[in-house]
């Protein structure tokens, strides 16, 4: 069931003295060095073929742009490709709390390597009568990141992007939000987030350089209001502070963007009591993750996981302690 329409708040904005204006200046100029060197220490490490480099967590890895169509009701939905992810099963990121022979047993048990963890990093594109909305913009890593290519692919360009709907602020989903010269990459676009999320922004290592480049664009809610017609956001706490997914709902059809509840296709699902190292609240993720597991496996809504291999969708079906991926045959013609 939807929740009520409420109107979001627009993220209050200094007053424009001049001081003021020249303080937003510099940050916003500092924003964007911090930015260029990031995607430019990011690009370098991503062209690492084998391996990954001590203390670096993973290889950003071009994919060829892609795009997935399908029909939600009236609506029309885009599964966008960006990069992908590869990570040593080494015990840093999946389970660093049970090692990484417990993470092999599960991965081979599902035929899988047992040596590397691959996560795509996807998108969605929604259609509606009134709006373009991206759910989240990819990595934005310079050479790496095709999501911009992936849209051209459904003939839209970045100008024509009305909303960007944010599910939680970790480079793989807004960092293709600023362009590589550092300024917004979807200029036409109002960015939203939840209240708790944006402040998250604004103190998070990783994202906060792109708080002045993006803030004249952002506007916040609260989970569980309707941010745009047919779209209902739903908070997902645990990962970050203010995660949210997004109820899409047409006619009598539902699709459910789950946010980063979830990460691997087999980890994730098999073993949803593991924790995750970028989990910010971990108790609370786990949570998270077994409850909406358990509603989505009962419910057999529709669902999107951005992480899962592309195009991630499909339906959550219960399997042994834990649970297992059913894609949908539906997405899988090419547009």
């Amino acid at each position: 069931m939807l929740a009520p329409n409420y109107s979001a708040d627009l993220v209050p904005t200094a007053a424009r003295d001049a001081e003021g204006e020249r303080s937003r200046h510099i940050a916003r100029r500092t924003g964007r060095q911090h930015l260029l060197r990031r995607f430019m220490v990011t690009a370098a490490l991503a062209l690492l073929i084998t391996g990954v480099a001590p203390n670096v967590f993973a290889q950003v890895v071009r994919t060829p742009p892609e795009a997935r169509t399908f029909e939600l009701g009236a609506l029309k939905i885009s599964v966008l490709r960006d990069s992908a992810l590869v990570f040593p099963n080494d015990g840093t990121i999946f389970g660093f709390n049970v090692g990484p022979a417990a993470v092999a047993e599960v991965l081979r048990k599902a035929g899988a390597r047992t040596d590397t963890i691959r996560l795509d990093v996807d998108t969605l594109l929604v259609r509606t009568p009134k709006h373009l909305v991206l759910i989240d913009a990819g990595y934005g890593v310079a050479g790496r990141s095709v999501v911009q290519q992936s849209l051209a692919l459904v003939g839209v360009s970045p100008g024509e992007i009305t909303d960007i709907l944010i599910t939680h602020a970790h480079p793989d989903h807004i960092g293709g939000l600023v362009d590589a010269q550092g300024h917004p990459a979807f200029p036409k676009a109002t960015i939203w987030m939840s209240a708790k999320e944006w402040a998250f922004m604004h103190h998070e290592a990783d994202a906060r350089a792109e708080v002045p480049v993006i803030e004249a664009q952002v506007k916040t809610f609260e989970p569980g209001h309707q941010v745009l017609p047919r779209i209902t956001s739903m908070a997902l706490p645990g990962h970050t502070p203010g995660q949210v997914g997004y109820e899409i709902v047409s006619r009598s059809d539902k699709l459910i963007d789950t946010g980063d509840i979830v990460h691997s296709s087999i980890i994730s699902l098999a073993e949803p009591e593991w924790t995750l190292a970028w989990d910010s609240d971990k108790n609370e993720a786990v949570k998270t993750r077994r409850h909406e597991l358990q509603r989505l496996a009962s419910t057999h809504e529709l669902m999107f996981a951005p992480h899962f291999p592309f195009p991630g969708v499909g339906w959550i079906e219960p399997a042994d302690d834990g649970f297992r991926f059913q894609p949908a045959r539906r997405v899988d013609e090419r547009r």
